[in-house]
């Protein structure tokens, strides 16, 4: 959050953070991979081709940021790894078991997305909201919400984080400031306007970072929150995470733009390509972002270029796309670039690693240990949480 300890500040100057429109690209922005396209929209051999350039695109622009950006600490770069660590080790556990039939539903996983959480957590202060789409489970646990409760809700079971009521696609958490997980592609964004219109009007310096996928840039309602939050100068950050494909079509195929960033230049927002396998990238273009939201500047689009190495869905075999594409991005994995740092600079050893990761992976055999003993809700409990008014009249068993 943001006690982050960072040794220099990461603060874009003045000039810089009062520009209504994109900056022109540096040559670092300039290499951020763009995802890839469909075997339908590209031959095979250039997909792989693409792949291979991306992985080196990656690499140089992992050095000119070395010289160009502040240094992060140990403690920075451990939080860092054992947060991204418990994504990808949760993923993975919930995969298993939606296979062997315990989990039941729509399941997104996170897997090799991680840093687009990891890094916008570390950049900003408790108090702020999250809210996104579908592909939910990571948010809550980098905010600290409990692996049990995230897991018994993944079971339906009532000690779940939103009583089973809502599964996988739709958690909540309050107390770290998680308002959902939403199944309506884009039907988060004029919520998360509506969020940081209410940091705004009861003044409490917080605001709202507002995720989404790159097939909700194309629904309207994305337009007319843009519109109301640059007139209004609310406080919030979009954040467009492109993994390349919107379920499994590609960008190309389904967008007239494809820097999707682009869109924000329509109403004069400040917006921004990051490199979102680099968590450090994260890290400083969501807190650019958010020192000009809580300067009273508005807010800001963020697209953040990743990657999902699992399909959309679990249902989703993703014959779309090469194993030499999906190789090439594993090459630029976030979790091994912050654990080749992490050993460079001797932050800690791979056995002091490899007991966070034994720590990890025992913390989520207790959540499902947890879930599967937990009850499910009872009937009455279908009659609770519609309204706010408990006596409400219109409810009959």
């Amino acid at each position: 959050m943001a006690d982050t300890k960072v040794k220099a500040a990461s603060k874009a100057s003045n000039s810089a953070s009062k520009a209504k429109t994109k900056a022109p690209q540096t040559a670092e922005e300039q290499q951020v991979a763009t995802p890839p396209q469909d075997d339908a929209a590209q031959p095979v051999a250039e997909q792989a081709k693409q792949a291979k350039t991306a992985s080196s695109n990656g690499k140089a622009a992992k050095k000119q940021r070395a010289a160009a950006e502040p240094a992060f600490d140990k403690e920075t770069y451990m939080k860092w790894f054992e947060s991204m660590m418990l994504m990808r080790r949760f993923e993975e556990k919930a995969g298993q078991l939606y296979g062997q039939q315990k989990i039941k539903g729509f399941c997104h996983l996170y897997i090799g997305q991680e840093a687009c959480v990891a890094g916008a957590v570390s950049a900003l202060e408790k108090g702020d909201k999250f809210i996104t789409a579908y592909r939910d489970h990571a948010h809550p646990l980098a905010l600290g919400t409990s692996p049990n409760a995230l897991m018994a809700e993944l079971f339906a079971k009532e000690t779940g984080c939103s009583k089973g009521k809502g599964g996988s696609m739709h958690m909540f958490d309050k107390e770290v400031g998680f308002v959902g997980g939403h199944g309506i592609v884009g039907g988060q964004v004029p919520l998360g306007a509506g969020l940081a219109f209410a940091e705004k009007y009861n003044k409490t310096g917080k605001l709202c970072i507002c995720y989404m996928g790159d097939g909700a840039v194309r629904q309207g309602a994305l337009h007319e929150a843009f519109n109301m939050a640059m007139l209004w100068k609310l406080p919030v950050i979009f954040v467009v995470e492109n993994n390349g494909y919107a379920m499994g079509t590609s960008v190309q195929r389904t967008s007239n733009v494809t820097d999707l960033y682009t869109i924000g230049e329509a109403y004069d927002m400040p917006s921004e390509p990051v490199d979102a396998m680099q968590v450090e990238d994260v890290h400083n273009a969501v807190a650019r972002a958010a020192e000009r939201a809580r300067a009273g500047e508005g807010p800001s689009f963020l697209e953040f270029k990743t990657y999902r190495y699992k399909g959309h869905s679990m249902s989703d075999p993703a014959k779309y796309r090469t194993k030499e594409e999906v190789e090439g991005y594993r090459q630029r994995d976030s979790i091994e670039n912050v654990r080749a740092v992490i050993l460079e600079r001797q932050y800690a050893t791979e056995d002091e690693l490899q007991a966070i990761d034994d720590r990890i992976k025992a913390a989520v055999a207790e959540s499902v240990e947890f879930a599967e003993k937990s009850p499910f809700p009872p009937a009455e409990e279908l009659y609770q949480d519609v309204y706010v008014q408990a006596d409400y009249p219109f409810i009959r068993e």
